[in-house]
């Protein structure tokens, strides 16, 4: 008579949690879930790597970090700054880069990881817009990504301001300026911000709460949404072979993608922990403590704000006296401006579907040379965030190139208006010459460069029909409504 084995302690354990949480049936269900396989499925990958990397090095960094305004002389290993009188959170800040074993390591990892999270998230945005990933069922998603990036500007100025140096302080005066020149309430917004006259005493503490709790929580609260409508509406793919809106085509998740995902992360981070390690950013020390009669030569926001500042160098001093009141046009409407141009970005999906008509459901990617429209307002966007990254460093650009500060800032405005006009045009043009040599393609097949002699005398080149999965991938889509809608003469359909 035989007796059945006893389960191990480990199956006696897995079994345990199955019956309370379903953890055998969701894994069944969600570690076979396939992922299509393309590089450019990284870029999130990225984003979500870098925010691991930020959280760990965050809650290092609050150990050692101490948010207060509080006046105390300087007495570190620092030499020049040693006598000085500064707040404490500078001078926990010179502790952590001087004093605390492998602190500065980690305040440089940080910042690194911050800005490779922005430019991820930005970038992943990008691809995303460009293939048309962002249409129904996935608009909610893309406003999560949105609302994602918008947070991250603000935790990336909250946390570049915690040190309370001299160029983070020279930020604070900027973004207070912005605050006053808010039509009646700006006085009140700058009082109840800095918690009386600027520079105030509360601004690092305040700071400090919303960059290590408030803004960090709601984000981690959306990179879980983001993720579970990931998982639920399915990995977008581009048209090929058996790939349809109704599959998906790629590994499974468990053990192929999982095993790729482990080793893309621990590369994410070696990668951070090199740059943090060769390349200095942010040396504090350098700049010393804020003082609120002093201005830091040469400041420069993170790349990120970059084209917030721009926008206010850029506009000429106006201001105009209504009913007693005294709007200072050149910073307001540079403050109206800033968070329209983020806003266009959130709503697009939602104004394409309503212009173009397009109420179907998407799971196939576009290629953007067949969405000329889309792709030249992207194109268009991006180079106006160029030109006024430009704009933010008009000094720097006319110092480097012995210019007039005046010169460059009136290029600049000019840049502005008719750069990304011009950018929509081409690239429009480019997408359709593009569609026209897929059409080409199709037609004829790919050129060989061999040269025939027909019996006739005529030269010909000979072209190499294109296989089956190659014609697949050029011909499987839709001819897309577009925002405009007279197309030129010769365009394909």
């Amino acid at each position: 008579m035989s007796t059945r084995e006893l389960p191990g302690r480990g199956e006696r354990v897995a079994d345990w949690f199955d019956g309370r949480l379903g953890i055998h049936t969701l894994g069944r269900k969600y570690l076979r879930k396939v992922f299509p396989d393309h590089w450019s499925f990284l870029l999130g990958e990225i984003c979500l790597y870098s925010f691991v990397v930020l959280i760990l090095t965050g809650v290092y960094l609050t150990l050692f970090f101490h948010p207060s305004m509080n006046e105390v002389t300087y007495q570190g290993s620092y030499v020049p700054l040693n006598g000085v009188r500064m707040s404490e959170a500078y001078a926990s800040t010179l502790d952590i880069s001087f004093d605390v074993r492998g602190g500065l390591l980690m305040r440089q990892v940080h910042h690194w990881a911050a800005l490779v999270f922005i430019a991820g998230m930005l970038t992943h945005m990008m691809r995303h817009f460009f293939t048309g990933s962002f249409r129904k069922p996935r608009e909610v998603n893309w406003v999560f990504g949105w609302s994602l990036l918008l947070l991250a500007l603000f935790e990336g100025l909250f946390g570049y301001s915690l040190p309370d140096d001299l160029l983070s302080g020279t930020g604070m005066r900027f973004v207070n300026g912005a605050l006053l020149s808010v039509p009646v309430v700006g006085t009140y917004l700058s009082m109840f911000l800095f918690g009386g006259e600027y520079p105030g005493h509360d601004i690092v503490a305040r700071f400090y709460s919303l960059h290590i709790l408030v803004i960090p929580g709601i984000m981690a609260a959306l990179v879980v949404a983001h993720l579970i409508l990931v998982v639920y509406h399915k990995h977008t793919q581009f048209a090929g072979p058996g790939r349809t809106e109704r599959n998906v085509v790629g590994t499974p998740f468990m053990p192929v993608y999982l095993a790729k995902a482990g080793g893309f992360f621990f590369l994410v981070f070696g990668a951070l922990a090199l740059m943090a390690a060769v390349a200095s950013i942010n040396p504090v020390w350098s700049y010393g403590p804020y003082r609120a009669d002093q201005v830091s030569t040469g400041a420069q926001p993170d790349w990120y704000l970059g084209f917030a500042e721009g926008l206010v160098r850029i506009m000429p001093g106006w201001e105009i006296t209504l009913w007693g009141h005294t709007l200072v046009l050149g910073v307001l409407i540079p403050i109206v401006v800033f968070p329209l141009l983020l806003v266009l970005i959130g709503v697009y999906p939602f104004v394409e579907a309503r212009v173009t008509g397009d109420k179907g459901e998407h799971h196939l990617l576009d290629r953007p040379r067949n969405r000329p429209v889309r792709t030249g307002i992207g194109a268009a966007w991006i180079s106006l965030y160029l030109v006024l990254l430009a704009g933010g460093g008009n000094d720097i650009v006319a110092t480097r190139l012995h210019l007039s500060i005046n010169t460059v800032t009136w290029a600049i405005r000019i840049a502005v208006l008719v750069v990304p006009v011009a950018v929509f045009v081409v690239t429009r043009r480019i997408c359709l010459g593009l569609q026209l040599q897929d059409r080409e393609r199709v037609l004829h097949g790919r050129e060989t460069g061999v040269i025939k002699r027909l019996p006739h005398g005529e030269y010909v080149e000979v072209h190499e029909p294109l296989s089956q999965a190659q014609l697949h991938t050029l011909t499987a889509h839709e001819r897309p409504g577009e925002l405009v809608r007279h197309e030129p003469r010769g365009n394909p359909r």
